[in-house]
């Protein structure tokens, strides 16, 4: 083996153990880095083509970086209600002020205070409209993809369009004879007004209900709205509800003095020849009343936004001030046929490259994504132990291969000397 051989050999060594402690260092810098994945030195051989058994060429070492951005890292609690992790297959999707977009397994999303956007790193987190149910409205598709904003319905109201009614009506109470019961609505702006309702036995298994106009709840004295509409209601013999005029049974509010739209509202009494909701039997009194069992209605109060949560699953929800909760987006997961082959860039984040081939969004959970876990953040796959180990191999190889230039200089020197 040449002197030349020896030393370039030994150059190679030494500069590839130079690029693996680089690679440790990094990983030992990063073990607590949310989402962080390791990069490891991959060694190769390097054998010049003219070796021969008469002879021999050295050819020395070479490194290639190889990232582990597939692996893996712990899941650990976070106090945070907008962390989340992915457990399993997959990236979370975000981009920039520009518009390009990255992929990250960094779950630490926060509330861009300015804007109202959820961000990771700076860059904006990407999902799918939803409804209030969590469903995805538009389809889960790359053009469907948008910022997630946590400001778009800062607040939340509804108007009353059902009541739903369980009572039973004394059949022994005498014709004409009157009950009155009361109910919420809210109207389209979310202020709560009641209504009284008059039963009144007009026949034997026939009744009359008529409606009060609307006062404010908070204020029983300052009418809030025109109620107008009645509902005859007739009985079969063995006190099941028979049927209801008009059908479907309904009343109307107009005029409100809040400014809110005018409403139109269903009365849901029951099921026909059923016991689910009006019903007349005997109160078994000397003095009947009405059996008030419950009246619901799918209004809602003016709420104003007190929270935003991602939830298991990838849902982001918002909290309101009158209790509701609703989903409003979706976060989206990002596959690739080679996660290790993306391009590696600051921040924790990765792009596209022909190696990992290009991204397919799913839902949390399904086509091969993994599950989102809310609350939750994945730890840097960094393990400091075997980094060190890692770190005193590649110490003591650079070390030898430093000890060879040494010779190989000794042994330059030498046949120096003899020439002269």
């Amino acid at each position: 083996m040449s002197l030349s051989g020896a030393l370039n050999s030994a150059v190679s060594a030494l500069n590839s153990q130079s690029q693996a402690i680089s690679m440790v260092s990094d990983n030992i810098a990063n073990a607590s880095t949310t989402g962080y994945k390791t990069v490891t030195a991959s060694f190769e051989s390097l054998l010049s083509s003219s070796s021969s058994s008469a002879g021999y060429a050295s050819g020395g070492v070479a490194v290639s970086a190889r990232y582990n951005i597939s692996e893996q890292g712990l899941l650990t609690s976070s106090t945070s209600d907008t962390a989340m992790a992915i457990d399993g297959n997959g990236f979370f999707v975000v981009r920039d002020a520009s518009g390009s977009t990255y992929y990250t397994r960094n779950g630490d999303a926060v509330i861009d205070d300015a804007n109202g956007y959820l961000t990771i790193g700076g860059n904006y987190l990407m999902g799918w409209p939803t409804d209030q149910d969590g469903n995805v409205t538009g389809g889960e598709t790359a053009a469907t993809l948008t910022r997630i904003d946590t400001s778009a319905l800062q607040s939340v109201a509804s108007a009353t369009t059902t009541e739903i009614i369980e009572a039973n009506l004394p059949a022994d109470a005498a014709t004409n004879a009157t009950f009155t019961t009361t109910m919420d609505v809210y109207d389209s702006l979310g202020t709560a007004s009641s209504v009284t309702i008059t039963w009144e036995k007009t026949g034997e298994n026939n009744w009359t209900a008529s409606f009060s106009n609307a006062t404010l709840s908070s204020d029983s004295s300052v009418t809030s709205g025109t109620v107008t509409g009645s509902i005859d209601i007739v009985f079969n013999e063995d006190g099941t509800l028979a049927s209801t005029s008009p059908s479907p049974a309904t009343i109307s509010i107009t005029g409100w003095t809040t400014g809110a739209a005018n409403q139109t509202i269903t009365l849901d009494l029951g099921t026909v020849g059923g016991a689910d909701g009006l019903t007349q039997y005997s109160s078994d009194s000397q003095t009947p009343s009405i059996d008030l069992k419950s009246i619901d209605q799918d209004g809602l109060a003016y709420g104003s936004l007190t929270g935003i949560s991602v939830e298991d699953g990838g849902n982001v929800t918002a909290t309101y001030s009158n209790g509701e909760t609703y989903v409003i987006y979706k976060v989206a997961v990002a596959t690739f046929a080679n996660a290790d082959g993306l391009t590696t860039v600051s921040g924790g984040m990765y792009q596209e490259s022909t190696k990992s081939g290009s991204a397919t969004l799913h839902e949390a959970g399904l086509g091969g994504a993994g599950s989102i876990k809310g609350s939750k953040l994945e730890s840097s796959t960094a393990d400091t132990t075997a980094e060190f180990s890692t770190m005193i191999t590649a110490q003591q190889a650079y070390s030898a291969a430093a000890q060879v230039v040494s010779t190989v200089s000794e042994m330059y020197d030498t046949l120096m000397s003899s020439v002269r």
